[in-house]
């Protein structure tokens, strides 16, 4: 990643500033706040109770013969051998490009798991119409070395005979469980798969999967794609209200190849003109377009965009500009206020989709993966459903500066969320396609709640879900998960729709005490060498100031003996990235230096060889705490003596 530090960085209005001041705040604290905003009255409590408890018993009643994924990811969990295979398989299955290395992931992740224990536990024929596959598969590749018989030499002779057909029959089987997560292949398949749910109440919002752009053809590739979407789209909606009509959910890292902080000025430039465009033609259509949540690191580059689209003249009267808000990430509730204050001053409503947030795993590793000082997201999953509480009180408080739409599978949030909404009427619950179909069917007849909901609908080919089924995977299979643990009748009712803001409340350490600040990573043997957050703008303006004053220094390297300088004639050094400018000037040193050094060396030798380990170590810590507090001045020797970009620089400093 290319950094180049500019002037040029986003605003600190005090509305920003309140969003960034939460990003680096400490999780305790926030969640103290969060605590006050999400507490509700003691009648409120009980009746939410007693609608999740409802909605808990009515799915599990209807559980037996129903399908799709919910069932399929409570019965392979992430827990169990058989779940991490299918995991495996998933994600790599498509990424490989030679046969011989997918017969042997198959070999390797089917033969060796215990298929047959699942078969029959589910109600749902597509969980057991897929374990008989792998069933079947898993004994055709094991070898069973103990056994002599002819049967074991037959399975061993077709598994190693058929191997092309076996291959096949995974993929295909990939294939089918790829199809519960996407509605279509194309735009066209999808508007006609959802009809049946339209029918019965039911809405969508389209993404056409796809990750980051790579490159810039890449990035014309899917905004071509979205664009033929709006097309259909707007003839689908049919003159429909936007509330009612099918939108679109856009990933702005498909658009661009370099969307993030260290190319702001780059993707105001490029991005925003061709962003607009969509939006103009969504605007035409009659439709929504709704911007979707991605990593932490984006969200500054993102508020940027947003605040662009709410205010563009051309936009004028359009209430159909959405975006997603993760209640995961510590600044979800002051992202809130600072949306407010655009739709006012835009004179328009936006469409606010609440999620919790899929990328949880991945902002815990890269925040420990650079050093940072704290989290972006929270350490406890109780403390994301107590944000997305305490950020739907805030949507319904900001009147009708927004339309919410609130995008759960989990009761408890369900119908914490119905008793909030009292008696207003424009929103929305979203869930996802193939999952918490049993739970809506409970909320959107009129018959029961009667109330709408939107599918998020992917669209694409199997190529392209990979990544998405990844996240899905890993977000609803996990034992915690809400979705796996709606099902499972071992799992208490009361327990699952317990109260979020009183089991926070009683927890005697907020942050999770098992998942230490990356700084206190490798506590107590050492502290983890500390990282810049590089899509943080004040970060970047403390490191361009430091880049700057380290620049205007006369820098001078010199042979150093015996603590003394040695003399010589200075020779001038270059940046390789531009040969016209000079760093400073460098003395080499003669060879009388290099023996001058050596012996005082020879002399210190048996003094140094009676310094303990622990003294060593000490001055090993002392010169990294003179490094760290000297960071910028050798990030930018390290940029224009050694021609390296700014991260590169950055992690060379912390190693």
């Amino acid at each position: 990643m290319a950094l180049v530090l500019t002037d040029a960085l986003p605003p600190e209005t005090p509305l920003r500033a309140a969003i960034r001041d939460a990003h680096r705040r400490d999780e305790a604290a926030v969640d103290a706040e969060l605590l006050a905003a999400a507490d509700m009255p003691a009648d409120s409590q009980a009746r939410i109770a007693t609608t999740a408890r409802r909605l808990v018993a009515a799915v599990r009643r209807e559980r037996q013969g129903s399908g799709g994924i919910d069932a399929f990811l409570h019965e392979f969990a992430l827990s169990s051998p058989e779940g991490v295979a299918l995991m495996c398989l998933a994600e790599a299955l498509l990424r490989i490009p030679d046969a011989d290395t997918v017969d042997r992931l198959i070999r390797d992740k089917l033969a060796s798991a215990d298929w047959q224990r699942h078969l029959g536990h589910s109600g749902s024929l597509f969980v057991n119409a897929s374990t008989w596959a792998l069933l079947l598969t898993g004994r055709l590749l094991r070898r069973d070395a103990g056994e002599a018989d002819l049967a074991a030499a037959l399975r061993r002779l077709v598994a190693r005979s058929s191997e092309p057909l076996w291959r096949q029959a995974v993929t295909a089987a990939m294939r089918i469980l790829a199809g519960q997560f996407i509605i279509g292949r194309t735009i066209e398949e999808a508007l006609r798969r959802a009809h049946t749910a339209e029918r019965e109440g039911y809405r969508h919002s389209y993404d056409m999967l796809g990750e980051a752009a790579r490159t810039m053809a890449d990035a014309a590739r899917y905004r071509a794609a979205y664009s033929r979407a709006i097309a259909a789209l707007g003839r689908a909606a049919a003159g429909r209200a936007i509330e009612q009509a099918p939108g679109i959910s856009v990933k702005l890292s498909a658009l661009h190849p370099r969307y993030e902080m260290a190319q702001r000025e780059r993707v105001m430039r490029e991005l925003l003109p061709s962003l607009l465009g969509l939006a103009g033609e969504a605007r035409q259509a009659g439709i929504g377009l709704t911007l979707d949540a991605e990593e932490a690191d984006r969200l500054e580059l993102s508020l940027d965009l947003i605040e662009a689209l709410a205010l563009a003249p051309e936009l004028a009267g359009w209430n159909g500009l959405g975006l997603a808000v993760q209640a995961y990430q510590k600044r979800a509730l002051p992202l809130i206020d600072w949306l407010a204050d655009v739709a006012r001053h835009g004179g328009r409503r936006l469409m606010v989709r609440l999620v919790k947030g899929a990328y949880w795993d991945s902002e815990i590793k890269r925040a420990q993966e650079r050093g940072l000082d704290t989290y972006p997201v929270f350490t406890r999953k109780v403390a994301t459903d107590v944000s997305y509480l305490a950020c739907a009180k805030r949507l319904f408080a900001a009147g009708p500066v927004f339309y919410p739409q609130f995008a759960t599978h989990n009761a408890h949030t369900l119908a914490a969320v119905r008793e909030l909404a009292g008696d207003r009427r424009d929103w929305e619950f979203q869930r996802l396609h193939g999952m918490g179909e049993a739970l809506y069917a409970e909320v959107v007849p009129p018959a029961r709640m009667g109330r709408p909901c939107r599918i998020y609908a992917p669209v694409g080919s199997h190529a392209d879900l990979l990544a998405y089924l990844v996240r899905r995977l890993l977000e609803n299979g996990a034992n915690t998960s809400f979705v796996n643990r709606l099902v499972d009748e071992k799992a208490p009712v009361e327990d699952i729709i317990a109260d979020p803001v009183a089991r926070l409340a009683r927890l005697p350490a907020k942050p999770h005490p098992k998942i230490p600040l990356p700084r206190d990573l490798y506590r107590p043997a050492r502290v983890n060498s500390r990282g810049l957050d590089l899509a943080d703008p004040r970060a970047l303006g403390e490191l361009r100031d430091g880049f700057g004053a380290a620049m205007r220094r006369d820098w001078r390297a010199a042979p150093i003996v015996g603590g003394a300088e040695e003399a010589g004639a200075d020779a001038p050094v270059f940046d390789p990235s531009d040969r016209r400018r000079q760093i400073g000037a460098v003395v080499d040193a003669d060879p009388a230096s290099v023996e001058a050094a050596l012996a005082r060396a020879a002399r210190a030798a048996p003094a140094w060889d009676r310094v303990s380990a622990e003294e060593r170590a000490a001055i090993l810590e002392r010169a990294a705490d003179r490094y760290e507090e000297h960071r910028a001045a050798l990030i930018a020797l390290i940029v224009r003596e050694g021609g390296r970009t700014i991260p590169a620089a950055l992690s060379e400093v912390r190693e």
